[in-house]
């Protein structure tokens, strides 16, 4: 049975079903452009849930929800959001919070 996509909550670029995460952190893993990270959340199986930090970069590549194996992000489509283009910025964010382990920014990464 496939999942039924969560509704268009309107001005934003991405958006995520909380109650499907299960933080495994791969949508963070594969977005260019720094957008998302791990935030800590004590009710979460896991200890985290993921968290849209920089929205306002998001370039609409889709590649956070094609990979999620439990529909629980989603990307507005190119006629209801106009995406930013990938930045240096962008880029140097991403390798940051890959480093810190895929914890947003502003949590310390813990391996």
């Amino acid at each position: 049975m496939g999942a039924a996509m969560i509704e268009y909550p309107g001005n934003v670029p991405v958006w995520v079903n909380t109650g499907n995460c299960k933080a495994c952190d791969i949508c963070v893993s594969v977005c260019p452009s720094g957008v998302l990270g791990m935030k800590y959340d004590s009710t979460s199986t896991l200890g985290a849930m993921i968290s849209v930090n920089n929205p306002e970069s998001c370039i609409g590549c889709n590649e956070c929800e094609l990979s999620c194996p439990d529909f629980a992000i989603y990307v507005a489509d190119k006629n209801q959001f106009k995406f930013a283009k990938l930045t240096d910025d962008a880029k140097e964010r991403q390798a940051a919070i890959v480093a810190n382990n895929y914890m947003a920014l502003d949590q310390k990464g813990v391996k």
